[in-house]
Order: C-alpha cells, then sequence, then structure tokens
C-alpha cells in the first residue's frame, strides 16, 4: 500500500503515517484484515485531498490499475483493470452502495469524495465477499458519519474551502465529531458548484457546454460506543445537478423492425419530443439513506467478533431536456449484512457471513415519460419497477504455515428479478368500445387488458440466476518486507437489470439496446435463455510486494478467462437523423482479460520519495470477430513526493498511449501526456490542530485528452488546464 507522507484530516482513527516509510496503513474496517492476497491501494489524507474531484472516478483515476469512464463534470465511473460497474462493486464502510451507476455511464456514483477519509482500492475479484458484481474489483469508501470511538478530548472536526480555475469551482466543507462519555454524534455537510469546465482550445471551443455540475451532501449519526464495540445509525443526503455533454435526443424517434433499425417517424413511430434538439439536457438527482452499523468483540463463545451493516437507501433522478422530463429513474433498497469471525479453530480463523437485500427498480426504456397517455388507445399506462431479491452467503478461512498464510473463500447466492405490471387504461371512444363489444363481447375490456398482460409478461420475464463463487490464495512472506502472493477464483455474475430488460433506446449513449430476457433474437436462435446466461471468470492474480525500507513495491499480473461474457454486440449503425445510432443487442461470448499493474517506489531520504507507476490490459472476445469495447490503453508514468519541514509537494507525469485494439463500433484514440502537480503549506496550531494551505495543478500542459474507456469520449474530453485553491482546517 502507498500513499504521500502526510496525515489525513478528518477521523484520527481512520488513517495513521508509517514511520519512515511513506505509505498508509489502514486502522479502521478495510477490505481485508490481514496482508491481501490481491493488491489493496489506499489513497488518503492529503493525496486524497488534493486529488479529489467532483465525481468518484475523477478522483481515482491516474492510480495504477484505475482509469475513468467519463461524462462531462457530474457523472465519472471508475475502471478497474478494463472493467467498470457492474463489474466492479463500489461499497461504503463494507456495505453495498446502492443507486443506479451501474445501468448507465451518465449516472453518477452517489458519493461525495469531499466527505470521505479513505478510499480503498482492490485490484482482483472480490466477489468472494460482495457478490458476483465485484468479479473484476471493490471500491470501499470510509466515512466518519457513524463514530466508532470518542473524538480525542471531547471534539475533533474540520474544514475546508476551495476554488478551481478550470470550471470556476466553488467548495465549501465541514464536519464535526463531539463526545460525552460513551456516546459520539457526527455531522458534516459539503457543498460544491462548478461551471462548464476548459478545454484546450484545439477541441473548437474553450468550454465544454453542459458539463456544469453542482450536489450538496450532508449527513449526521451518532454512536453509542463501549469498551467492545458500538452501535450507531446515520442519515445521509446527496442532491445534485449536472449537465449532459453531448446529449442528443433527435434519435428518440429510432425503433427496430426485425433486426433492422429505423430511425424516421411513420405509423404509430413519432419523435417523442418533437422540439429542436438544441435543449440542455440534466440530470437531477436526490439520494437518501439510513444506515445501521454495530461491531462487537466477543459476543458469544467461540466468536471473536461480530459486525453488522442495515441500510434503507431511497434513491431517484429526473433526466431533464430544456423543460421536458423525458425519464424518471428510481431505486429502493434494503439490505442487511451480518458477519461473525470465530476464534482460532484448528489453526483456522474465518467469518460467516449472509446478506439479505430487497430492491425495487425503474426507470430503463422511458423517453416518453412528458407525454400523456393519448385519447383513442388502449394499453399499459405506465412503466413496470424491477423488483430483485438476493440472499446470500459466504465463508472466508484463513491460516499461517509458518511464513505462508493460506485463505479460501465461497460464496453463494440467489437471485430473482421480476417486473410489475403496469395497470391497464382505455380511453376509447364510444364508437371504438360498441365495436369492441361485437368482436369481443361484453368483457372487451377484460379480455384486452388480458393480452396486454400476457404480452409484457412475455417481454419481462422472471428471471433466476444462483451464481457461485470460490477463492483460493497464498501469500508467502519471505522476510525483510518481500512479500509474493498468488490467489485463483472463480466467480461467478448475474446480468444486471439493463443487460436484462433493455429494449429501447438509451439516448445518453446513442443506442437502440435489446437485453438478453426481452425477445433476443441471438439467443433465440442459440437455442438460449436469459437464465442460461451467468457470467463465470476464472482468474489467477500473482502478486509482488515489499513493504519497508527506502525500496517498496507492489506489482500484480493477472489473467482472467471469462465464459458467456456479457456484452453489447453491435448489429448496425444508422445515421439517417445526422447523429449515429448503434443498434446493439445483449448477448454472450467466451473472452480473455491480462495485463499487469503497480508502482515502485524509492525514498531516498525520510522525506523524499520518487515513484513509478503503470498498468497495461489486453482483451480479447474469443471465437469473435470483434474486441471488448472501451479497454483502457497503457499507461506509464512517474511521481516525486517532497517534504520540507511545513512544506510539502509532489510533482506527476504519466503518458496514456494510444488505444488501437478497438470494438466494431469504436473508434482509435489518441494518446496523451498529463502532468499534474501539488504544493501545500501546514501551519501547526497545536492541540492535534492545523491549518494547510494548497495548490493543485491538472493538466498542467493543456492536453486536449480523451478517455477511451468512456462512452461518450468524443463529446466529452477531459479537462483541460485548471488550478485548485484550497485551505483546510482540523481541530
Amino acid at each position: 500500500m502507498f500513499g504521500v507522507p502526510n496525515a489525513a484530516w478528518g477521523q484520527a482513527a481512520a488513517v495513521e503515517r508509517e514511520e519512515g516509510s511513506g505509505g498508509i496503513v489502514i486502522t479502521g474496517q478495510s477490505l481485508e484484515t490481514e496482508e491481501p492476497a490481491l493488491p489493496v491501494q489506499v489513497l488518503a489524507g492529503d493525496a486524497l485531498a488534493h486529488r479529489r474531484q467532483g465525481g468518484l472516478g475523477e478522483t481515482l483515476a491516474g492510480l495504477p490499475g484505475v482509469h475513468l469512464d467519463n461524462f462531462g463534470g457530474g457523472a465519472s465511473r471508475p475502471v478497474i483493470r478494463g472493467q467498470t460497474l457492474p463489474r466492479i462493486e463500489v461499497l461504503t464502510d463494507g456495505a453495498n452502495l446502492f443507486d443506479v451507476s451501474s445501468v448507465s455511464p451518465d449516472h453518477a456514483i452517489t458519493t461525495d469524495p469531499l466527505l470521505l477519509d479513505s478510499v480503498e482500492i482492490q485490484r482482483g475479484p472480490a466477489a468472494i465477499r460482495y457478490g458476483g458484481n465485484a468479479a473484476s474489483g471493490a471500491i470501499n469508501l470510509i466515512d466518519s458519519k457513524i463514530p466508532k470511538a470518542a473524538p480525542p478530548g471531547g471534539l475533533t472536526g474540520a474544514t475546508e474551502v476551495r476554488y478551481g480555475t478550470g470550471d470556476q469551482e466553488k467548495t465549501v466543507v465541514g464536519r464535526a465529531t463531539g463526545g460525552i462519555g460513551q456516546f459520539a454524534i457526527h455531522a458534516e455537510a459539503a457543498r460544491r458548484s462548478a461551471e462548464d469546465y476548459e478545454i484546450p482550445d484545439a477541441y473548437g471551443s474553450d468550454r465544454l457546454r453542459d458539463s456544469f455540475a453542482e450536489s450538496t451532501s450532508y449527513a449526521a449519526g451518532a454512536s453509542w460506543i463501549t469498551s467492545k464495540g458500538y452501535l450507531g445509525a446515520a442519515y445521509s443526503r446527496m442532491e445534485s445537478e449536472y449537465g449532459l455533454p453531448g446529449h442528443s435526443h433527435v434519435n428518440g424517434v429510432c425503433h427496430t423492425h426485425g433486426l433492422d433499425l429505423h430511425c424516421q417517424a411513420h405509423g404509430g413511430f413519432e419523435d417523442p419530443f418533437g422540439s429542436p434538439d438544441s435543449h440542455t439536457a440534466f440530470i437531477k438527482l436526490r439520494s437518501e439513506r439510513v444506515d445501521l452499523r454495530a461491531e462487537y468483540d466477543d459476543p458469544l463463545p467461540g466468536l471473536s467478533h461480530a459486525r453488522l451493516r442495515m441500510s434503507y437507501t431511497d434513491y431517484a433522478h429526473d433526466e431533464i431536456d430544456g423543460d421536458l422530463l423525458f425519464t424518471r429513474y428510481t431505486n429502493t433498497v434494503w439490505d442487511g449484512r451480518l458477519e461473525l469471525t470465530h476464534k482460532p479453530l484448528l489453526g483456522f480463523t474465518g467469518t460467516l457471513g449472509v446478506q439479505y437485500s430487497d430492491g425495487r427498480f425503474g426507470g430503463i426504456n422511458v423517453d416518453d415519460l412528458h407525454k400523456p397517455f393519448p385519447d383513442g388507445a388502449y394499453g399499459l399506462d405506465g412503466y413496470p419497477d424491477y423488483l430483485t431479491r438476493n440472499v446470500g452467503i459466504f465463508l472466508t478461512e484463513r491460516r499461517s504455515f509458518g511464513p505462508v498464510d493460506v485463505e479460501a473463500a465461497v460464496r453463494k447466492d440467489w437471485r430473482k428479478i421480476h417486473a410489475t405490471v403496469p395497470p391497464f387504461r382505455s380511453t376509447l371512444g364510444a364508437e371504438v368500445q360498441d365495436l369492441f363489444v361485437e368482436w369481443y363481447g361484453p368483457d372487451w375490456r377484460r379480455i384486452l387488458e388480458e393480452e396486454e398482460v400476457a404480452a409484457f409478461r412475455a417481454r419481462n420475464p422472471a428471471v433466476k440466476h444462483d451464481p457461485f463463487s470460490a477463492s483460493l490464495g497464498a501469500t508467502w512472506n519471505i522476510g525483510q518486507g518481500y512479500g509474493l502472493a498468488i490467489s485463483l477464483a472463480h466467480s461467478e455474475r448475474a446480468p444486471s437489470v439493463r443487460e436484462l430488460y433493455a429494449r429501447g433506446n438509451n439516448l445518453a449513449t446513442n443506442s437502440y439496446e435489446l437485453g438478453l430476457a426481452v425477445g433476443n433474437p441471438v439467443l433465440e436462435e442459440e437455442g438460449i435463455a436469459a437464465e442460461d446466461v451467468l457470467e463465470t471468470a476464472k482468474s489467477v492474480n500473482l502478486t509482488f510486494r515489499k513493504k519497508g525500507g527506502p525500496l517498496e513495491f507492489e506489482v500484480g499480473l493477472f489473467y482472467q478467462d471469462i465464459g458467456d461474457y456479457v456484452f453489447a454486440r453491435l448489429i448496425e449503425t444508422e445515421t439517417a437523423t445526422g447523429v449515429p445510432h448503434n443498434f446493439v443487442i445483449y448477448t454472450a461470448a467466451d473472452a480473455r482479460f491480462a495485463g499487469i499493474d503497480g508502482q515502485v517506489s524509492y525514498a531516498f531520504t525520510p522525506s523524499s520519495r520518487i515513484t513509478m507507476f503503470g498498468d497495461y490490459v489486453d482483451a480479447e472476445l474469443k471465437r469473435e470477430n470483434d474486441n471488448p469495447p472501451r479497454i483502457p490503453p497503457g499507461r506509464l508514468g512517474a511521481r516525486y513526493d517532497l517534504v520540507a519541514g511545513p512544506i510539502s509537494g509532489d510533482v506527476e507525469y504519466y503518458r496514456t498511449f494510444a488505444q488501437d485494439k478497438v470494438a466494431a463500433y469504436e473508434t482509435r484514440t489518441p494518446g496523451y501526456d498529463m502532468l499534474n502537480a501539488t504544493l501545500s503549506y501546514r501551519f501547526d496550531l497545536g492541540q492535534a490542530k492545523a491549518v494547510e494551505l494548497y495548490l493543485r495543478g491538472s493538466n498542467l500542459l493543456d492536453e486536449l485528452a480523451f478517455a477511451h474507456t468512456s462512452f461518450v469520449k468524443n463529446q466529452s474530453p477531459l479537462r483541460g488546464r485548471s488550478v485548485a485553491i484550497g485551505m483546510r482546517h482540523s481541530f
């Protein structure tokens, strides 16, 4: 684990400096409680504070093995080893974070990096503990909203103000934790506002239209703390409004005739907007969440630790084009997770866990919410919700055999998704009703309703999957800080809601999508049902690391052989509207992913360190005349960190190479150079009080850069040159 040699702000228990190494070690909850067989990197303290952007993807981009799937200034998702959501899982203190960011790239991850203590990134399959959606990695967000310990001196807190030149960013953050006896309370809030961000003039404009973003986040929590553990709860809310650069609704008229995509209005197919394609499109988001967290040592004979995570999430966002509300996504989820760690038994220590989730999701396949039910018509009025129930049980065991630590884990899930049927409605006139009476009899309405419901259920069948994952890992602690680890994993992932039920236009990605379960002609031709598709990855991960001393490194090599890899296969591209629209059908094929990532650092002195880092992913679709889409290109870079008394700083440069190996509907993405730098000055006020002033420059070369991993790379170039000026105060 590597970081920069600066202390963290906020909750003191979250991170601490490792003497002489400049590394950051976790002292609170983490993805792994022991030395992991897979690479885990921690971003915390000043390194996190200086890198923070409005979204999680932008904040983590540039770390080894982590790239960016960006959509303007409001939505960005991390890409780990060539995969993004839903193949990586985002967690909040070890519990799943429920939003709709896995459904479409224009949907933001509902976390505010401004309020995080640290971020842990596991590269490699974490599906054993967190389910099949963590088949390629996991990101754990550590916060302070539920205190785990009484604050030193009875009160701790921090504030921060920040201004960014590239987008006129204005940020204010505040947090405080107070304690009385065995009770502690916490409150925090953040407000960020940013205009359209600057881009290099070579793009044809000096600002990216509709890349603005603003958000407000706040939380309040309280805990009862004992010598053996704590019990706490918190309420958090996030509101955000951000633009969708490059968004176009002209392809809302697109529809299919069999396997032919047609983008002209005729008959019952019409443009659901009927207005010029020049309005600003934006998302207005609200997410509320209630968390209950508890941990307790020695709860029962034979058990050393118990850990409980429960949450209720109520999420909704509106997608608005001009003054038209055309889509609303919702997601309400109850989730509970209990883990029991047993004391050593025959030399093994391990954790048995169970998880239950019950969710209601809605919003896909909708782009005409603004249109009322027509007169003289009949049919289902409204859109379905998709109900998901999932039960998972998992077990991890660990034992040391001299210098070798061995760990094994298994997880089994049972998941079912089914769609609710919207109500039937008729606005037929009297004359038409009389005709229906002649044709169907007096029960014509019931007969028509039954036909509509039967057709709906045929297009939206219930789907069950029972994925199973297992892993075996070994870490050889060679000595003098050296370690060699190998991990073998079998991970199974059930297709997501969009992969199953997509049937219509996704205007954010300029595509017409057809899912696995909605009368998919590719699967039907092969005689395959949606329940038969279970993405199965066999993975090998090798990690070589050294900790302590001037030289430190962690390098990971990985290989994944994936059966039934679910991807969007291009059928055709239609250009009748002037904006290319891709007709894609979700299907499954065998795939292979392999690569290397990591970093090596050398400390010239305890306060001066240079780090080399990089990553590379190679991927292919076996027996297909195509490549997987949006695979990140190779990258290589270096960073120099220096601390001189109260002054600290770093300079970072990396080269992202061109991506020439592309999917059928992609184009080559040129490479680019990125230069970033930070300078800070800390005023030590004594008694754990400090003030820090900092400057953070990003893309100082003002390069025109495009992320190949983005669905909208050409419409959404990366930020141009920008400088963030900030002040942080801790007490």
